[in-house]
C-alpha cells in the first residue's frame, strides 16, 4: 500500500523505529508493541475512507490483527486521505467513536512569532530530570477524557521511544526552561530531508506568553541547520488554536486529515 498522505505518511517515522507495519493491500497494521496502551501506534490506516457496512467489518479486521494480540481496549483508524473526505462515517459516530480531524502543515522556512518570548531558553533534552519533566509536562497536558494513571504509562513509554530515537541520532526532544524548569517541550525526528514534529506541550500555567511560538520557531531553525532536513511538517487539530500559532511562524496548511478512534473514557 503506498501512501499519498504527507501527514501519515510521517507518523510512519515512528513505528519503522520500533514497532511493526504490515501491509495488507487495502489497509496497513501498525503496530507498537512495547506501548499496546498507545492508541495511535496501534491502529489501521485504510486506503479508502469508511464505506456502508465497514464498522462491524473494520472492528473484526481490528480484533483480529490487533486486539487478539495485545488485549487492548481501543480502536483506531485512518484512512490515506488529502482533502478530508469522510465517507459514510455516521454508522461509526453513533457507535460511539471519536472523530479527528487534522489540519497537516509545512513549511520550508521560519520567521519568528508576532509574541516573541525572549526570556525562555530552548534546548534538546540531556539529562535525566530533564526527560522526567517533560514526561509530567505532556502527562499535565492530556485532555481530561483520559484518565490519569493509564495515561502516565502511556506517556512514560511513549517518551522512552523517543529518548531511544534521540540516542539513535533521528531527533531531539527539546525543553522551553524558565529559571532551569521546563514549562513547554516538544520533539522533532526526521526522516531524509522530511522533519516531523511530536507532543507540543505548554504547562497551564505558562500559556499565552508567546513559549509556545517561539518554542516552534527557534527548533525550526534548529533543525534547517543541524538536522539536513528540506521540509518540516506539523499535525494539529483542526478545531484546536494551535494551528494559528504554527502558521504564525511560517506553516502552512497542505491537507486535511480523517481519523476515528474508540476507547474508555475516564469518569
Amino acid at each position: 500500500m503506498e501512501i499519498r498522505s504527507l501527514g501519515y505518511r510521517t507518523d510512519l517515522i515512528f513505528p519503522r523505529f520500533d514497532g511493526k507495519m504490515i501491509d495488507r493491500d487495502d489497509y496497513l497494521v501498525i503496530l507498537t508493541p512495547s506501548n499496546p496502551g498507545f492508541y495511535w501506534g496501534n491502529f489501521l490506516l485504510f486506503s479508502n475512507p469508511p464505506q456502508e457496512g465497514d464498522l462491524e467489518r473494520w472492528k473484526d479486521i481490528f480484533s483480529k490483527e490487533i486486539s487478539s494480540q495485545y488485549l487492548t481496549e481501543h480502536f483506531a483508524f485512518g484512512w490515506d486521505t488529502i482533502k478530508g473526505e469522510m465517507g459514510e462515517i455516521s454508522a461509526f459516530l453513533d457507535d460511539g467513536f471519536n472523530l479527528l480531524k487534522t489540519v497537516v502543515l509545512s513549511t520550508q522556512a521560519v520567521t519568528p512569532p508576532p509574541k516573541y518570548n525572549e526570556e525562555v531558553v530552548i534546548r534538546p533534552l540531556r539529562e535525566d530530570w530533564e526527560w522526567e519533566e517533560a514526561i509530567q509536562n505532556q502527562v499535565l497536558c492530556r485532555e481530561p477524557v483520559h484518565e490519569l494513571k493509564s495515561y502516565k504509562v502511556f506517556k512514560t513509554k511513549q517518551m522512552l521511544r523517543y529518548r531511544k530515537m534521540s540516542e539513535a541520532g533521528l531527533g531531539f526532544w527539546f525543553g522551553a526552561f524558565l529559571d532551569n524548569k521546563l514549562v513547554a517541550d516538544l520533539g522533532v525526528f526526521t526522516d531524509k530531508e522530511i522533519g516531523r514534529f511530536q507532543q507540543v506541550g505548554t504547562h497551564p500555567d505558562y500559556r499565552r506568553r508567546g513559549i509556545c511560538g517561539t518554542l516552534v520557531y527557534k527548533v525550526s531553525q534548529y533543525a534547517f541547520k543541524n538536522m539536513n532536513v528540506e521540509t518540516l511538517v506539523m499535525a494539529a487539530d483542526e478545531e484546536y488554536h494551535a494551528a494559528k500559532i504554527y502558521e504564525s511562524v511560517g506553516f502552512q496548511p497542505r491537507e486535511h486529515q480523517v481519523g476515528i478512534d474508540w476507547f474508555p473514557k475516564a469518569s
